[in-house]
């Protein structure tokens, strides 16, 4: 049967990139089989390719060279453990565009391996529309938990909670976190948590292996503002003390710091998993986010990104 462009035009990326890490970055076919999750014979073949397909010559004669040469520069700038850039399409003002493809691609990724691992969720636009391109897959051995509660203010769950949508496309043991997002007090919070069922979650969330987060900015339009969860005045609190931006409803400030404030006493959402134990994966975009992203990464929150072209030359710039 004759490959359909989407075919073609996929295995060209992965020549492309597979020529990159071996003409350019010095990697073995065994180190290339490696890192793209695929035998060294098709390691071996698609090096191959990407000479034959012309793909290869001083450089890398295909867009995909600059993405990778950044992301290769943002994981030496920020120490991260990993770094995914794809085109920025300049005729689009999406905040989702390629990055939430990109997302759903390196957990399929994770989700096709068949060692057990815990997956932990964030929540937010992006990684709403990352699940929505995942295929329909079984994989039993996993576990996903949700990092961040599934209820909005108003007592309606919450629209951008991941956790329901991704248990319809995979397959797998999943695990709400059955919490409002932010609480009315830290009392609140601690009698909350003090319940068997949310306990065995916060300990599930810590366990993760790899979590993949949104990162939110703090300006006039920021989501936790725009979706209720808080107001115009504590915005304002917060921009005066620093914030820059929030994971899970964490607020953090320019050096990547969480923050001492009333509003971080309020969040119910489990700690961001701690980058010592787990690889934990931003996943934005655009220049409202840059500075979040550039202080989470900095300040350690996160060790992983996927990001476009344009922000990762900000992130660069920074």
């Amino acid at each position: 049967m004759a490959r359909t462009r989407d075919e073609e035009t996929t295995r060209l990326d992965d020549a492309a990139r597979a020529g990159w890490l071996y003409y350019v970055a010095g990697n073995t076919q065994e180190e290339i089989a490696a890192k793209l999750r695929i035998s060294r014979q098709a390691a071996q073949r698609l090096v191959s390719l990407s000479v034959s397909a012309g793909l290869v010559r001083v450089r890398i004669d295909h867009p995909i060279a600059a993405c990778l040469g950044l992301a290769n520069q943002l994981k030496a700038k920020f120490g991260l453990r990993f770094a995914e850039v794809v085109p920025t399409d300049p005729a689009s003002a999406s905040t989702t565009l390629g990055i939430a493809e990109a997302c759903a691609a390196e957990m399929e990724r994770r989700l096709r391996q068949d060692a057990p691992l815990v997956m932990a969720i964030g929540t937010g636009r992006t990684l709403k529309a990352a699940v929505e391109n995942l295929p329909r897959m079984t994989c039993e051995q996993h576990r996903i938990v949700s990092l961040t509660g599934n209820i909005a203010p108003d007592g309606s769950a919450s629209v951008y909670n991941v956790i329901f949508s991704m248990a319809d496309q995979v397959r797998a043991r999943h695990y709400p976190m059955p919490l409002p997002v932010v609480v009315s007090s830290p009392e609140e919070r601690a009698l909350l948590h003090e319940q068997k069922v949310v306990q065995s979650t916060l300990s599930l969330a810590a366990k993760a292996d790899v979590a993949f987060v949104g990162i939110g900015e703090l300006g006039p339009k920021a989501p936790l503002l725009v979706d209720g969860f808080i107001t115009a005045p504590e915005r304002e609190e917060l921009a005066g003390l620093g914030a820059v931006g929030e994971i899970v409803g964490w607020i953090f400030d320019g050096q990547g710091r969480v923050l001492d404030c009333p509003l971080n006493e309020r969040v119910a959402s489990a700690p961001i998993p701690s980058i010592a134990r787990s690889e934990v994966i931003a996943v934005a975009m655009g220049p409202q986010k840059t500075p979040a992203i550039g202080a989470a990464a900095a300040g350690g929150l996160v060790n992983g990104l996927v990001t476009d072209e344009a922000t990762a030359e900000r992130l660069l710039r920074l």
